[in-house]
């Protein structure tokens, strides 16, 4: 009889965690779906100034959209080695899923790392911009449009930074009426954009990566059960 409890009883436990594991993997296929449209989301929104910043911040919402799509795959991976009740599989998930949580956390620990050095970056390169702005289409110039247009806002620190330039001294300010120059400069605005919208992906990659710490404990404990008691799998 005691033998007969034991088993039952570990067939209970075999059963919570495959239970449980199974409602992770279903909430790990939706954080894979939310990743993936964060990542696309800091891309489009964010691709204007992307073309006046620095590699490594650029970087990181393909890095989010990658990793995104593989917890997707992943989620059905680890879906399809908990219903098996396959212990080397459920190992091989926990590795996986492991690896993932270190890409996202170096991914989120970048974007707040490398946030302090975009504003150098931005200006450096928004200033290169101006001295090379032309009005026939180069995507830098489209980018300096399409920030300026869409902030209300004129040169870098205010609108006599174009005063410096080639456009100008040819053309004047590239806004048709002169009298509607903006006073405002474009550094500050730009940067509150970009740290918001930064830390909002960052902020998410985090919680996303330390929610999947319980997965890598359960995914374990359930292939450890299933290895110490290979008859009574469920």
């Amino acid at each position: 009889m005691a033998f007969l409890s034991r088993r039952l009883q570990t067939r209970a436990v075999i059963t919570c965690f495959k239970s449980v594991l199974l409602i992770y993997t279903f909430i790990l296929w939706i954080t894979g779906v939310v990743l993936l449209a964060v990542g696309i989301w800091g891309k489009v929104s964010l691709e204007d100034y992307f073309f006046l910043l620095n590699e490594k911040v650029t970087n990181v919402p393909f890095v989010l959209i990658g990793t995104g799509t593989i917890i997707f795959l992943l989620g059905t991976f680890g879906c399809f080695a908990t219903c098996r009740a396959s212990a080397w599989m459920l190992k091989l998930y926990a590795m996986f899923l492991t690896l993932i949580f270190l890409v996202q956390l170096v991914s989120a620990i970048l974007g707040f790392v490398f946030i302090n050095e975009t504003k150098d970056s931005f200006k450096n390169n928004y200033e290169n911009a101006l001295k090379q702005y032309n009005s026939t289409g180069d995507y830098r110039s489209n980018a300096i449009d399409k920030i300026q247009n869409t902030l209300h806002c004129c040169g870098i620190t205010d609108y006599r930074d174009w005063t410096d330039t080639d456009y100008y001294s040819e053309n004047g300010f590239p806004e048709r009426d002169a009298d509607k120059v903006n006073d405002e400069g474009c550094i500050e605005k730009v940067m509150t954009i970009i740290e918001s919208k930064v830390g909002i992906v960052a902020g998410i990659s985090f919680v996303i990566a330390f929610c999947q710490l319980f997965g890598i404990y359960e995914a374990y404990c359930l292939s450890l059960a299933i290895t110490n008691n290979p008859y009574d799998i469920v």
